[in-house]
């Protein structure tokens, strides 16, 4: 008997016809902070009538009582938990949540193993919803985005000049790691609103800027709302392509911040997209192609393990931490991959057969761009070209330069770039 099968048949009767005669097996209850007070006499009767009640241990002591089953707290890691639920299926169970349980909660992860026909679901108002009421602003409107148990990074490309910001954290030192992340990056005037245990008995707001933050024992669970103002030298990642070059740590391997904005729009990032940046440098295609979207996914393919490390620094500073990056050459470097809608190849295109796997990887559909400064890769995209068709571009990119005590124009490279959606 395996450890599953023994925790489903030790943790409760056997199952009866009657258990779930509509076929939904599984409950998922949303709680506020307010606990059973706050729940509807479906949502409470759910619990009461549940075999086995899975929750977290301020969750189970919130509903302690109204459960008449097995209380089970979540195991670590929290994937057994999941597997544990799902062993159960036929029996009376119910989760317990936080607030809405498909917003940033365990809801999203048993979707992906219970049907939603056997699953029935009661949400509460979420820490965004109840946040909002509070501010009086009107949700909309704002962005709403969790850094539990994720990098703060995340924050730094919601940093417009005038937008409001809901952000879920990890801990009691959430906030100040937020206010010293904003100090850092030219938003110190920003004012934050920490909004901690919303919707129970020891609800609390307090308000502040983030360079004179010193609020001091804040609770654990708490949210902070971020009227976010620029000063002098921000840095503010705009929502179109093409960065500053600045933006950028590099060592010289850099797509410059023209030809990068040409490469995102022919590459043409859709949503839930993943893009291969084979010989990333500095990784700012990667990076700005997963900047256009918070669903889209990028790995960066670098040789050189300091780029490789340099990849990662520019991503975490450009607000996408997310960035997949591997250490290798390609074509090795590609085996095992997930499987690409769209690959850039900035260098290298003729080495060693990466070309040729690329357009192996690539499912029907998906765009392939190259960019070529050498005449030997010009030569080699044209040749393709002429076999496979597509689209073949010359950029020239001339900047205004002192010249002496004048100004004139000083060109840089030109680049070839060869676009093709696969058959």
């Amino acid at each position: 008997m395996t450890q599953l099968e023994s925790f489903a048949a030790g943790s409760a009767a056997p199952a009866r016809g009657d258990d779930a005669p509509d076929g939904r097996w599984l409950s998922i209850v949303g709680m506020g902070e307010d606990g059973l007070d706050g729940l509807s006499p479906t949502a409470r009767g759910l619990i009461e009538a549940a075999e086995i009640v899975f929750g977290g241990a301020r969750h189970l002591a919130l509903a302690e009582r109204a459960v008449a089953g097995r209380a089970q707290a979540w195991p670590s890691p929290f994937e057994r938990g999941v597997e544990q639920v799902v062993a159960l299926r036929g029996r009376r169970v119910c989760v317990l949540a936080s607030g809405d349980p498909f917003l940033h909660g365990v809801g999203a992860v048993l979707a992906r193993h219970v049907p939603a026909h056997e699953m029935r679901t009661l949400p509460a108002p979420s820490s965004f919803s109840l946040a909002a009421a509070r501010l009086g602003w009107p949700l909309a409107e704002v962005t709403s985005l969790t850094v539990h148990g994720r990098s703060l990074d995340l924050v730094r490309a919601h940093l417009h000049p005038g937008q409001r910001l809901l952000v879920l954290t990890s801990d009691g030192a959430g906030p100040g790691d937020i206010a010293a992340l904003l100090s850092a990056t030219g938003f110190g005037g920003s004012t934050l609103h920490v909004l901690e245990a919303l919707g129970g008995p020891r609800e609390t707001m307090r308000s502040c800027r983030a360079e004179t933050f010193d609020l001091h024992g804040v609770d654990p669970l708490n949210l902070v709302a971020i009227e976010v103002e620029a000063g002098k030298g921000a840095r503010i990642i705009a929502c179109a392509p093409g960065l500053p070059d600045a933006y950028f740590e590099h060592d010289g391997q850099l797509t410059k911040r023209e030809i990068r904005a040409v490469t995102l729009s022919s590459l043409a990032p859709r949503r839930g997209e993943v893009l291969w940046d084979i010989g990333a440098g500095s990784g700012s295609v990667g990076i700005e192609w997963m900047l256009a979207d918070p669903s889209l996914r990028a790995i960066a393919i670098e040789e050189r393990p300091e780029r490789a490390a340099r990849v990662r620094r520019n991503a975490a500073a450009l607000g996408v931490p997310g960035l997949q990056v591997v250490e290798g050459a390609a074509p090795e470097a590609l085996a095992g991959l997930p499987a690409p809608d769209a690959i850039f190849i900035g260098g290298g295109a003729g080495d060693g057969g990466v070309l040729e796997m690329a357009l192996i990887a690539l499912p029907c559909g998906g765009r392939l761009v190259v960019n070529a400064v050498t005449l030997e890769t010009e030569a080699l995209l044209i040749a393709e070209h002429a076999v496979r068709g597509g689209s073949l571009v010359r950029l020239a990119i001339s900047r205004a330069e002192p010249v002496g005590g004048l100004t004139g124009w000083r060109a840089a490279m030109p680049v070839m770039q060869w676009s093709w959606v696969k058959p």
